[in-house]
């Protein structure tokens, strides 16, 4: 039996039904759960236990990362200041369908890196193509995932090596989901992925609905994401893609909808009936997509959660800025500041994100039973400081350097901001090399904004 008792502290529990906050309480692990949260009783905690004295520093649940594309971490910089289809076609597609299981890989490692920096002990992958690379390297990390296939089965400008077809997309997926999911000790879980309503054929949807169900996991879908896609399916159908979704028989509880920026009342309305998860990625869509109609689906009472989409969308694959990024921009294009307030945006990176993978009975709050899936946070800096409003604060005014340790399955990821379960500076380096030769493969050639002259680094100047 091993045990970890962190005292005196903020805890912020975020459990539903009353979200109590407990100011010097603490939080007792017990073989990776919670046991117990707010008073601890001395007699429970064991003489060998572990002990951290917080001295009022925050613990709050892990942040649930709900749209990640960890395949995209070393394109980083692929898609800045372009068109949405110049961004797919000729940057990001090139540079994915020449990528390696490797690759994928060492960029899979690099995402959770910046991920456990930023506080994330939990997130979903909506496809890369190689979903063994990235099952390694979750296992690894320490991390919890949903990790998906990127499924296409038609569409225009495809890559040769991504032209597949139905029935071999999903038997990719099936032998995927019964030689990973449920590994490392069931952090590394496998759901079906749906690229876009472009790449995925009806019979492709349906079939991929019936498997989701048939293993009791979630499906994966870029949804109503472009002004492009809204045009697509009213010329190709009369109605949009949620619509359509519907008539399949799509919409369901273990729908995560990811982007959702171009929807009528009616689709919310279909959302709430159906019980649509719904992934809310502000930097990503503020770059090219548009604003999510995030107020109205909060009055509705969706599913709402938040991802950071890949590091070719927004480079920032960063909670804390995508959390201060949803208190800002809602408020700018409705004119109104009381909209979308600080507590409902901790509960979309939390609990409601852990609901948005199907998890919330595992992790998401401090619980006693529940996951020791946790972070703590040091106020303490210009940033932070004073600290009046101590829950506003943690949206408003934190930065991710103020994230200081991170524990996933009652397992240290990060003490002090020292990453304890992976490499950094060799995962860095090879990913760094990695990117090279990929853009090299692939034949992207990024613009020169301004001119550069090579010095040698060897060259004594003075």
């Amino acid at each position: 039996m091993k045990q970890i008792l962190l005292k005196n502290g903020f805890i912020v529990t975020m459990a539903e039904g009353h979200e109590t906050v407990y100011d010097g309480g603490s939080v007792l692990v017990e073989d990776g759960n919670i046991k117990a949260v707010g008073r601890i009783d001395p007699k429970t905690v064991a003489p060998d236990a572990e002990i951290m004295d917080l001295n009022g520093k925050y613990v709050l649940p892990g942040f649930v990362n709900t749209h990640v594309h960890t395949s995209q971490q070393i394109s980083r910089g692929v898609g800045d200041d372009v068109d949405f289809v110049t961004w797919l076609h000729k940057r990001m597609w090139p540079f994915e369908s020449s990528m390696t299981e490797e690759d994928s890989y060492i960029s899979t490692l690099a995402t959770c890196l910046e991920m456990i920096k930023t506080g994330v002990t939990s997130f979903a992958e909506p496809g890369g193509q190689f979903v063994s690379g990235m099952c390694r390297a979750v296992a690894k990390s320490g991390l919890r995932a949903k990790l998906a296939k990127s499924v296409m089965d038609c569409g225009e400008g495809l890559p040769a090596v991504w032209q597949r077809t139905m029935e071999e997309e999903l038997e990719q997926q099936v032998l995927d989901l019964e030689k990973y999911h449920n590994t490392a000790d069931g952090r590394v879980q496998v759901w079906f992925g749906l690229r876009t309503i472009f790449n995925n054929t009806d019979g492709l949807c349906v079939k991929t609905k019936e498997l989701a169900d048939k293993y009791g996991v979630g499906i994966h879908m870029h949804v109503a994401e472009a002004k492009e896609e809204k045009e697509y399916t009213y010329a190709r159908w009369g109605e949009g893609t949620v619509q359509h979704l519907e008539s399949l028989g799509i919409l369901s509880p273990n729908l995560l909808a990811v982007h959702t920026v171009w929807l009528t009342d009616e689709e919310i309305a279909l959302f709430k009936k159906r019980d649509v998860k719904v992934s809310h990625n502000p930097a990503s869509a503020m770059r090219v997509l548009g604003f999510a109609r995030i107020p109205k689906m909060l009055s509705e009472g969706i599913c709402l959660s938040i991802g950071t989409d890949g590091a070719s969308s927004s480079n920032h694959m960063d909670m804390v800025d995508e959390m201060w990024l949803t208190s800002l921009i809602h408020k700018g294009w409705r004119l109104d500041p009381t909209v979308v307030p600080s507590q409902d945006i901790l509960r979309m990176a939390t609990r409601w994100g852990a609901r948005a993978l199907l998890d919330d009975k595992l992790y998401g709050s401090l619980e006693s039973g529940k996951k020791a899936d946790l972070i703590v946070i040091d106020p303490q800096g210009p940033s932070m400081m004073p600290v009046n409003d101590k829950i506003a604060a943690l949206v408003t005014a934190m930065h991710s350097e103020n994230i200081t340790c991170s524990m996933c399955d009652g397992k240290w990821l990060m003490k002090d901001r020292k990453i304890l379960t992976l490499d950094e500076d060799a995962i860095l380096a090879e990913g760094t090399a990695r990117a090279a030769a990929i853009y090299k493969r692939a034949g992207i050639e990024l613009p020169i904004r301004f001119p550069v002259v090579k010095i040698s680094r060897e060259k004594k100047l003075f």
